[in-house]
């Protein structure tokens, strides 16, 4: 061997010497998780309900770094582009991972490429909900409802990339129906005219809509997950209406930037199972309207496949045109 391929094996060497060093003294400090939604939101509440179980297991902090705009997608930039050295972690959601790869071709980032899952965190279902004057009670009333009036019923979505219109998009698909989206700005307005009955048809989170159900302002028609919602038990879902095929969740994840190591993926993904499991995390995130669910890294990595072509597929047939 010559001296300059000595050299060259010796740094090698070095170098991986090292990065194992590193990997098994981790952490050693404190751990970020940017979460790519202001304060008081869902994914905020979720991780904030989360990481302090995880912080007592391994011994160091887990700090939450809210980068808002854009929908999510500063944030998830930030994450992207973090050192892969397991002391940044990003949240991430339907919206910030499947729906800008679809709708958003100037994305800073590309969630498959730049990110490696960790594990899926909970589905957030949307509720349907309409003013108490619409001459519907369940589902199919509204369908038929739509069928007599088409385009008349109209919905809320806050744009063309958020998950109440591509929701909206698929009820239509499945249904044959035609409804009309109104966008607005936030969640919180488009509460507000939908109970004062200048809109129809309310497609929104827990959050904003859950206490108008439960006062009587807004009527619960169904709520949009696989299986109903703990906080309302009563409310059959979409597809138990009728309409096979339907699920519209806002999913929350957590990820990591590509090439950290696979030992922290694991043991993060153990630590945020076991978070997750304790039946105080569970029945918190319950109480948020929060269905916990998790997986394995690679086990998400492919429903995060499925799901950008599912709503590229909605999109499509919707005609709408990346932004």
């Amino acid at each position: 061997m010559n001296k300059t391929s000595l050299i060259l094996a010796t740094a090698l060497l070095a170098g991986h010497s090292f990065s194992v060093l590193a990997a098994d003294n981790w952490p050693n400090r404190p751990i970020r998780l940017v979460a790519p939604f202001p304060a008081g939101s869902s994914v905020d509440a979720a991780v904030r309900v989360i990481t302090p179980r995880m912080a007592e297991s391994l011994g160091q902090p887990v700090v939450i770094d809210n980068r808002a705009g854009a929908g999510g997608t500063i944030g998830a930039e930030v994450g992207a582009r973090a050192a892969p050295d397991g002391y940044t972690l990003a949240g991430g959601t339907t919206s910030t991972h499947a729906l800008a790869k679809v709708l958003n071709p100037k994305l800073g980032y590309d969630p498959q490429r730049d990110f490696v899952p960790i594990t899926l965190i909970g589905h957030l279902p949307y509720i349907l909900a309409v003013h108490p004057g619409v001459a519907a009670n369940n589902m199919q009333e509204l369908i038929a409802l739509a069928r007599t009036k088409p385009g008349e019923i109209r919905y809320t979505t806050v744009g063309d990339t958020s998950m109440a219109r591509l929701g909206g998009e698929l009820l239509s698909n499945l249904t044959g129906i035609k409804i009309t989206p109104i966008a607005y700005k936030s969640s919180a307005q488009s509460v507000v005219d939908t109970i004062a009955g200048r809109i129809e048809l309310q497609f929104g989170t827990m959050a904003p809509v859950l206490p108008h159900v439960r006062s009587g302002k807004l009527r619960a028609l169904a709520v949009t997950s696989a299986k109903r919602a703990p906080a309302l038990p009563e409310v059959p879902t979409v597809q138990e209406s009728g309409v096979k095929n339907f699920e519209v969740t806002l999913w929350l994840a957590v990820f990591a930037p590509t090439k950290t190591p696979r030992t922290m993926i694991e043991r993060l993904n153990k630590e945020f199972i076991t978070a997750i499991g304790t039946p105080q995390v569970r029945d918190a995130l319950l109480i948020q309207g929060l269905q916990p669910e998790t997986t394995t890294s690679a086990g998400f990595a492919k429903y995060l496949d499925t799901e950008i072509s599912k709503w590229r597929e909605v999109a499509r047939k919707a005609n709408l045109k990346p932004e």
